[in-house]
């Protein structure tokens, strides 16, 4: 019988920053900076490894970059606001 082969857990991780990286505002810069590690530190080890969770790894990559992208664009938006707004 064949051994079924377990997904790698730092790809389950990098899936749930990126996941989370999105959807909590200001703090999802640094969760997304952190899934981005942890993903590139998945898939590297199943390369090494024979285990399963590839396609866990790269939707936490694209998660985790789809998630900085936002919080910078939010960021940037508030400062805009502000200096906009604020009068001299």
């Amino acid at each position: 019988m064949a051994e079924k082969n377990h997904a790698n857990s730092n790809s389950l991780i990098s899936l749930t920053l990126g996941i989370l990286s999105i959807l909590i505002p200001f703090v999802g810069l640094i969760l997304g900076s952190i899934g981005v590690v942890v993903s590139r530190k998945a898939a590297k080890e199943l390369v090494i490894t024979n285990q399963g969770g590839s396609g866990l790894a790269t939707s936490g990559l694209i998660c985790s970059v789809v998630g900085i992208t936002i919080q910078i664009f939010a960021v940037m938006g508030i400062i805009a606001f502000y200096f906009l707004t604020n009068e001299v």
